[in-house]
């Protein structure tokens, strides 16, 4: 199957009708390219909070409530576009508001056939704990689908090892991201590919870009998409199917074999996943004596 992952840029938007149609462009554009799974990337949803204006956009607390108000809309725009374009979509992520607690940080999953499900990110960074204040959400999903077994980890979720075996059945694994600087970037990339090397699966990195002066929570976004594999049988030695340019926005595209997933865990040159309960978790301290 084909993979798209999206380095998406925010907008300002005068209109929700200006959002529909960049939407429909950016799904239509993958589409045409015969792709079947879509991602896009942490906190894209924010551009939702020019809709109320300067003050609004620019303040980081109300910003997050004027996004998390309008994802009922978000969420039938997507449902539409997966339906009309035959292709599963990985939203990109918002805040949202869900119960009387502090907004979550939440993907939506979205099915050709109009079903959609969510995954909420299960660690926050500094910045979403300090200043933020935003909350660990649900727990870990994984999806059945006529692709194959998919789980998402949201960015920092993705330097996680832990979080990444809860999810070793997945034969993808997706990785919406939104980092500032390059440090952050790679961090991400890194954790992506770990997980990918450890599950012998499949990451799809995604990558918010770009500079935002009205925003106070992503003014600066540094990234790519990228599309990873275990460095093994099957697939390319350093592990990249693909590699977009950094900070330049669109879509990067991979062909990925899911058999090549099934073959390489079965019949690897190492089999990491199978021998990952051969850690053992104790530690001896020794004291060696200077010469």
């Amino acid at each position: 199957m084909k993979v798209a992952t999206a380095a998406y840029n925010l907008d300002w938007l005068d209109s929700w009708a200006q959002y529909e149609d960049k939407l429909d462009r950016w799904v239509s554009n993958a589409a045409r390219q015969g792709a079947e799974l879509l991602v896009f990337p942490e906190y894209g949803a924010m551009e939702l909070s020019t809709l109320d204006g300067v003050e609004v956009a620019g303040d980081l607390e109300r910003s997050i409530h004027a996004v998390s108000d309008r994802m009922e809309d978000v969420r039938n725009l997507h449902q539409r576009l997966a339906q009309e374009y035959k292709a599963y979509i990985l939203g990109a992520s918002a805040p949202v508001v869900d119960g009387p607690g502090r907004p979550v940080n939440r993907a939506a999953f979205y099915a050709p056939d109009g079903k959609q499900d969510h995954q909420d990110k299960q660690i926050m960074t500094r910045f979403e704990r300090e200043s933020w204040d935003i909350a660990p959400g649900g727990p870990l999903k994984l999806f059945d689908t006529a692709l194959g077994k998919i789980g998402v980890l949201i960015c920092y979720d993705s330097e996680f090892p832990l979080l990444g075996r809860a999810l070793s059945e997945a034969d993808l694994v997706l990785v919406p991201s939104c980092t500032e600087a390059l440090s952050g970037y790679w961090r991400v990339r890194i954790g992506a590919m770990s997980r990918s090397l450890e599950s012998q699966c499949v990451t799809v990195m995604s990558s918010l870009v770009g500079a935002n002066e009205w925003s106070e929570a992503v003014d600066m976004n540094t990234g790519t998409g990228g599309v990873f594999g275990p460095p093994d049988k099957g697939f390319p030695a350093t592990g990249v199917l693909a590699e977009g340019t950094l900070n330049q926005p669109g879509w990067t595209y991979a062909e990925v074999d899911m058999s090549a997933i099934a073959s390489v865990r079965s019949d690897g040159h190492v089999l990491n996943r199978t021998h990952w309960d051969e850690q053992s978790p104790r530690v001896d301290s020794v004291t060696i004596s200077a010469l």
